[in-house]
This record gives structure tokens, C-alpha cells and sequence, in this order.
């Protein structure tokens, strides 16, 4: 079974992280659930296909951007994984917090905090 923090970490570096989008479609259909929403400062996105082309537009907009993970916590259901963004092997230009509902271990919901 997998963790709480592997889902989020796999999510971050497997999902997010993943400009080839044959590699990371596959990744997402299996941490997301059929019915996943998706909450972020641009919008919602509802189901994978939807939330596959919220970051096929991310990648468009950060070329040679990347995630590195931070720290994680959860409880219950929730957890959280703290991540910056930013040019690989660069300063990061934006840090954040994913935090995610999990069910059935998958995630049910996703929402993203900038700070």
C-alpha cells in the first residue's frame, strides 16, 4: 500500500514534474480518482483529462521550470506536501503547499496554495 506522502511525492515529481505527457498520463489516471477535483489560483479543473491539461498549460508557460518537494504532513484523510517551483538547478520563483483529500488511496481533491 501506498503512503500518503509517496501518493503526494509521486504526484509532485510524477505528475507535475512530467513534460512528457505519454509518461505522466498513466501516473495520474492511477493517484487520481475518476471524479478528482482539481483547485488552484487560475481555476478548477474536474477529472484527469482536465487536470492533464491544466499542467500541459503550466509547462507551456514555465519551460525548464521543475517541483522540488518539501515538507509533508497529514492526518486522517488530509495531507500535505510543501514544494517550490522554479528553473532547474536555479533559485525557485514561487513556493507552495499541495493539499490533498485522499480516498480509497487516491486523490479525491487537490488544492494548491501559493505563498
Amino acid at each position: 500500500m501506498t503512503t500518503f506522502e509517496e501518493l503526494l511525492h509521486r504526484n509532485l515529481l510524477g505528475v507535475f514534474n512530467e513534460r512528457d505527457e505519454a509518461l505522466r498520463r498513466p501516473v495520474l489516471s492511477e493517484l487520481y480518482a475518476p471524479d478528482a477535483r482539481f483547485a488552484d489560483h487560475d481555476g478548477v479543473a474536474v477529472g484527469p483529462d482536465a487536470i492533464n491539461e491544466k499542467i500541459r498549460e503550466l509547462h507551456a508557460r514555465t519551460p525548464g521550470f521543475e517541483f522540488v518537494p518539501g515538507r509533508f504532513y497529514e492526518v486522517q484523510d488530509l495531507a500535505t506536501v510543501e514544494w517550490s517551483y522554479g528553473p532547474a538547478g536555479a533559485e525557485p520563483v514561487v513556493h507552495g503547499t499541495d493539499v490533498a483529500l485522499i480516498r480509497d488511496g487516491r486523490i479525491s481533491a487537490l488544492y494548491v496554495y501559493l505563498r
